[in-house]
Parts: structure tokens; sequence; C-alpha cells
């Protein structure tokens, strides 16, 4: 505990009125971005299977909380030890067959009694819609998906494949025409509509979710681009020396050489 009171003591020295200018000027809103982009490059970390950078990538984390209770403190809203505590109260709450004398035998059994916890937790008070609890800061593919995943678990939800690429094409057909039109809200509101659907048709063909299947795709387009990069570099030029149809060539060429 003494590296987190450390810790604790540097983020209030930093936040404080001869601190650094930019740690006082954040405040839990400017700091949203910052969070999901720590939590972020934690997975990217776990998918390296590089422990180093794990372990910097939490600290990166660990800082991203202590400072948010900082911030909290000095409102006179809560402190990390606070945080410390409920988190702490919360887990042994909802483990009573670890620290308590429920019984369980399989994983199915420990999400029921976490569920069951959760409930008496809120004295029984069932949420107004079953979408009610889903954080509307989730990244839009995940919010999307868990939304479509609720929705199907009573029962609103496609019966067949087929009619889920016939919304598609309609989908696609409304954005055609929001773009005909030259309504910009309009078009804005169809593109989101025809992302929901393509959600939808990736829930539904069990295989990938859409958020797996855009970094699929984000990644070869890194790769592709990261090559174009390398040709060029091997000229001594650089993307933004050379014009638009040159660099359609290279990204051409890089296309075909993934394909041999």
């Amino acid at each position: 505990m003494s590296e987190i009171q450390r810790l604790i003591d540097v983020m209030r020295r930093l936040r404080a009125p001869d601190g650094c200018p930019w740690d006082r000027k954040q405040t839990h809103v400017s700091l949203k971005k910052n969070l999901i982009e720590e939590a972020a490059e934690f997975l990217d970390a776990i998918d390296e299977n590089d422990d180093a950078h794990m372990k910097e990538e939490l600290g990166d984390l660990l800082m991203q909380a202590v400072l948010h209770a900082v911030i909290a403190e000095e409102r006179n809203a809560f402190d990390f030890e606070g945080v410390a505590h409920d988190i702490t109260e919360k887990m042994i709450r909802r483990h009573p067959h670890v620290f308590g004398e429920a019984k369980v035998e399989s994983v199915d059994d420990v999400l029921t009694l976490w569920q069951n916890v959760k409930k008496e937790e809120k004295n029984g008070v069932v949420p107004t819609s079953v979408l009610a609890r889903i954080p509307r800061s989730l990244p839009g593919l995940m919010r999307a998906e868990k939304m479509q995943r609720k929705a199907a678990e009573v029962s609103f939800d496609w019966t067949a494949e087929a009619s889920v690429r016939t919304k598609l094409e309609e989908e696609f057909n409304e954005v055609c025409a929001a773009f005909r039109s030259g309504n910009d809200d309009a078009i804005d509101e169809e593109l989101g509509d025809l992302m929901f659907t393509i959600v939808n048709l990736a829930r539904f063909r069990k295989r990938a979710t859409a958020e797996e299947l855009l970094q699929r795709a984000s990644d070869k387009f890194q790769r592709r681009f990261q090559s174009l990069e390398t040709a060029l570099a091997a000229k001594g030029k650089t993307p933004s020396d050379v014009t638009a149809e040159e660099l359609d060539v290279l990204w051409n060429e890089a296309k075909a050489q993934e394909k041999q």
C-alpha cells in the first residue's frame, strides 16, 4: 500500500496550485478518451503476450483511476480509499461461495449467484428496460452488438440470416437516396443505420463480432499502407512527396503482394 499512497501523493502534488498546468486542467470529462486509450493499450499488451508491456500499461490504467479519485477528492465527493473499500466489499459480497456459506458446482452456478446478489443489492428493483444498463460510452460497435444481444434474449431478433441481408440492402439503398437528396442530416442518420445493420449481420453469423471484423480490416489497411511507405522510403520519399495516382499504383502493388 505504500506505493499506492505514494502514487496518490504524486497525483495530489501534480494537481496542486503550483503543480503541473496540464494535470490541473483535467476533469472527469476531459480524461474520458485517455481512459479508453489506456485500456486499449493494455489489451494490445495482452495480445503481444508481453509481461513488461502489460505491467507498464496496468500502471497507466492505475494512474487514471487515482487521478479521477483525486479530482473527486477535491470536490469532497469521494477518495481513492473509498473506491478501494467499496470494490473490496462488493467482491466479498458477490462471492458468498468463497467468503460465505453458499455452494456452487459450476461456472453457470457462479454467474447465477452473481446476478442474484446484484438483485439483492438493488432491493429487487428491476431495470425499466433490458437495455438500461448498457454503458453509453462503450465503443459504438460493441454497444450496438450488446444492445442487439440483449434484445435477442427477449426474442426481439431476426429469424434468418437472409432477412438481415435484405435489411442491409435496404439500408444501403437508403444511404444512396440520402446522398441524392443532399441532406447532410439524413446522410448521417442513414450511415448510422447501415452500420447498425452491419453489426447485426456479423452478430447473426456467429463467426466474428463486428468489432473483430473491423479490426481485421484495419490491420489489413495498416499492413498495406506500411508496405506502401516502405516502397517509397526505399526511394527516399514519403506519401506526401508523390501524387495520388502514384499512391494508388503502390497500393495495388501492396494488395497484389499479399495475395501471392
